[in-house]
């Protein structure tokens, strides 16, 4: 490891130092033989001067702070339209006004139709019940009620059961209106008339009146699962039973004694048909 400089020098310095020293020695000596007294040997003080040391580094002076910024408002971040409150502008409820009751001519035709268990009568008691119960409103107090009823040869109201039910203020509203119907028609047959019939109690219900081109036609037979096995007697397919062509002249007959569409009932069939089936359908089943 290599002395450093100020090492170095103070070595140069003693050594010339010592040089000087002998020389005024030996001049001394010198000098000393020659007089009488000999002189005071002077003292000689060397003073060494060790050159300054490398200052220290100095600390870098503080940089200047930029005086401070005022406050910028931050930019909100951007929200998604879910996030968003929508204001929605309030509306009033959809409702649909109760239909007008069967007319004088319409009862006595449903007085007089016999067909598919007194079809005119049915739809014209339907009608009669849902014109009491007033403008259905949207919101709690919509739904539907099916009722069980009864009616006497005479047109009285005997027996009303409920089936069931969506609302309890629906079958309520419904009850009070069989308390105000008017005096009914005797029935058709001349014998009780008995038939489940469904009051819609809502702005989206249709009170569709029926079409009567099919009525003539036999009633379809109830369908029988052929592969019904009680697991016990021998397994036997059913063979279906044969159906009888309706008699030619009986059926003319009865197809003179049937009413005429109306243009509401077969604008009432079609679109059961398109709800049903689509748009790609024609027109769908006559109601039964």
């Amino acid at each position: 490891m290599k002395p450093s400089f100020a090492l170095r020098l103070m070595a140069a310095l003693l050594v010339l130092g010592l040089h000087a020293a002998a020389l005024r020695l030996a001049d001394a000596v010198l000098h000393g033989l020659g007089a009488a007294k000999p002189a005071r040997a002077e003292r000689m003080v060397i003073h060494l001067t060790l050159p300054p040391l490398a200052r220290e580094a100095e600390p870098p002076p503080p940089k200047r702070r930029p005086p401070p910024r005022p406050p910028q408002p931050q930019a909100q971040p951007e929200r998604s339209p879910l996030q968003n409150p929508v204001a929605v502008a309030p509306h009033a409820p959809a409702s649909r006004a109760a239909p007008p009751p069967p007319t004088a001519e319409e009862w006595a035709f449903a007085a007089r139709y016999t067909l598919r268990n007194s079809k005119g009568y049915r739809h014209s008691w339907g009608q009669q019940l849902r014109s009491l119960m007033g403008t259905a409103i949207e919101g709690p107090d919509q739904g539907a009620v099916r009722f069980r009823i009864e009616i006497a040869p005479d047109g009285t109201l005997t027996r009303v059961d409920t089936l069931w039910t969506t609302s309890a203020a629906v079958e309520r509203r419904a009850r009070e209106a069989l308390g105000r119907m008017p005096p009914l028609p005797p029935t058709p047959t001349g014998k009780p008339l008995i038939f489940e019939r469904t009051i819609h109690f809502s702005p989206d219900a249709h009170d569709d009146p029926p079409t009567y081109d099919h009525d003539c036609l036999p009633q379809p037979k109830a369908f029988r699962n052929p592969f019904v096995w009680d697991g016990k007697s021998p397994q036997r397919r059913p063979e279906p039973e044969p159906e009888e062509p309706p008699d030619p002249q009986a059926l003319q007959d009865c197809l003179k004694q049937l009413p005429q569409n109306t243009i509401e009932a077969e604008a009432a069939r079609d679109r059961r048909a398109m709800e049903r089936w689509g748009w790609t359908s024609g027109s769908g089943d006559a109601q039964r």
